[in-house]
């Protein structure tokens, strides 16, 4: 992992300690189990997740250390909710419910003014958006919320990423053993409050663009957990490929978000 930059008043971020996959599993067996000291070995074991994912909110104005205790809060909430019964990495869960917990924060202390006519298309696509699921049992696409108001399908983007905190899906905000995690991961974990849907329908129709291989490769990494080695071992190929191939695909799908 490379060094943090960031620096917290009070804290050493040099010496932080950092826990393998299988020790945390072993903290969490522990904890579960009752035993004293499991949870804040496991915070103190992942402070630098936290730290790795402030890095990213550090052009927003505020302090290292209110992001850090914010971050913080967020990670105790991940490890007290996490299920080990999951297949999937510890990491990949808390990433974004830091994430979330921080963006609360700023949206909280840092109010962006949206303009009526914006709020008024935004709660409009909200509501057509129930009334579609509700009349066809699945979610719609933007494009058909579009044709539902009459409006521009740019218009409604727009309109709906005004009444949310910006965050870009493809940027990498902490490496898990040389495997990036991307904002994009929070779309699989349905237990994060702050998931974003929006971002879920676009990268739906994204998805959609693509050709089959690409998308059996981001739907494996984001939708279902795994990481790029054990994608490269389902699918018979190098973990060298898959990580060309996940940035390939990555960066066409920019192109339709």
């Amino acid at each position: 992992m490379p060094v943090n930059k960031v620096e917290i008043p009070g804290v050493n971020t040099a010496k932080l300690p950092v826990l393998s996959n299988a020790r945390m599993r072993e903290l969490f067996a522990e904890m579960q189990a009752g035993r004293a000291g499991a949870r804040e070995e496991l915070i103190q074991g992942n402070l630098r997740l936290v730290l790795s994912v402030i890095q990213r909110f550090q052009n927003r104005g505020e302090h290292s250390d209110d992001l850090f205790q914010v971050g913080c809060i967020g990670l105790m909430k991940a490890i007290d909710n996490f299920d080990l019964g999951q297949n999937v990495r510890f990491s990949t869960y808390a990433v974004p419910m830091i994430i979330g917990e921080i963006r609360r924060y700023l949206r909280d202390n840092n109010p962006i003014r949206v303009s009526r006519s914006l709020r008024d298309i935004a709660y409009k696509a909200l509501q057509v958006r129930d009334q579609l699921v509700h009349r066809y049992s699945k979610e719609p696409t933007l494009t058909e919320i579009a044709q539902e108001l009459g409006l521009p399908r740019e218009e409604v983007v727009y309109a709906l990423d005004a009444i949310q905190e910006p965050l870009s899906l493809f940027e990498p905000v902490y490496h898990d053993d040389g495997d990036p995690i991307y904002v994009m991961d929070q779309v699989s974990d349905e237990k994060n409050q702050d998931h974003s849907w929006l971002e879920s329908l676009a990268i739906r129709e994204a998805l959609g663009k693509l050709n089959r291989r690409e998308q059996l490769i981001l739907t494996m990494r984001f939708f279902h957990g795994k990481t790029q080695m054990e994608v490269a071992e389902e699918i018979g190929i190098s973990q060298a490929q898959v990580s060309r191939l996940e940035k390939a695909a990555l960066n066409h799908m920019r192109k339709f978000i």
